[in-house]
């Protein structure tokens, strides 16, 4: 290796060296946000589940007492730690985005960078719809048919008496806002394969028959053992898919815009 080769690789070098302390600076800003949020939450951790409790109440009605227990003494400690931290990472995902985009920023054309921020507004408010429907459908129709498998105690037949676990019904609830959050994502994951030529809206069609399988899959991996929870996944995803088509044919359409106006030129 020559001088020349010798000073071409201490030179690049440098930018390697920038990027990693651009890297790391973004890196300690975002976990510095989800401690600062983590905080928050342990803090009002009990108002927050008594939030999430709502769809259970919603379903069991005035005439079910609203009961939830623990069987080990550390259990509800763990549950609001949890809480906490799935709290603070939907607080803090505004912070992490931002200083995701930060750091993707200078090395995108100007072009791309107004491309790139509808999305970035738009993956929070699709997750919070997906919550919004486990919260307020999804939850409390899933509960009404745990409840439905009560039975009465009688001479001939034993109680059956519905009584959740503290930990086990937060992790049923944040299974699903999690799981429907991810999956409305789907319009933002399509129209940005679209708009880098990896998909085309001819083969979303194509494919579909193949979405529908593997959606009602991926409900029944991601989702509880029960019909309500998978339909409630499974339906919404497929209309999902259908509005992502749509939204791939808008970007196939302004590309091809885009492309007679440079030719005109």
């Amino acid at each position: 290796m020559n001088e020349a080769d010798i000073d071409e690789v201490e030179a690049s070098k440098a930018p390697l060296i920038e990027h990693l302390i651009e890297l790391r600076s973004r890196l300690i800003k975002s976990v510095i946000a989800i401690l600062i949020a983590f905080f928050i939450c342990i803090y009002f951790a009990s108002d927050i589940f008594n939030i999430l409790i709502r769809p259970y109440e919603w379903a069991a009605g005035p005439q079910h007492p609203l009961e939830l227990i623990y069987t080990a003494p550390q259990e509800y400690f763990f549950t609001q730690l949890k809480l906490a931290l799935f709290g603070a990472l939907f607080l803090a995902f505004p912070v992490i985005a931002t200083q995701v985009y930060m750091f993707v920023a200078p090395g995108l054309y100007k072009n791309e960078r107004g491309a790139f921020l509808p999305y970035l507004f738009a993956t929070p408010i699709l997750f919070a719809i997906g919550a919004c429907l486990v919260y307020f459908l999804v939850m409390p129709m899933a509960m009404t048919f745990f409840l439905s498998m009560e039975q009465a105690g009688t001479a001939t037949q034993a109680a059956i008496k519905h009584l959740p676990k503290v930990s086990e019904y937060l992790g049923l609830i944040m299974v699903l806002i999690f799981a429907f959050g991810l999956v409305f994502q789907l319009p933002v994951v399509l129209t940005l394969l679209a708009r880098v030529g990896l998909i085309s809206s001819q083969t979303l069609k194509e494919k579909r028959k193949w979405a529908v399988v593997i959606t009602f899959i991926m409900a029944a991996v991601l989702t509880p053992p029960d019909p309500i929870s998978q339909i409630g996944l499974a339906i919404p995803t497929l209309l999902l898919y259908e509005f992502s088509i749509l939204a791939v044919k808008f970007v196939e359409r302004r590309r091809e815009e885009a492309r007679a106006e440079r030719d005109a030129d």
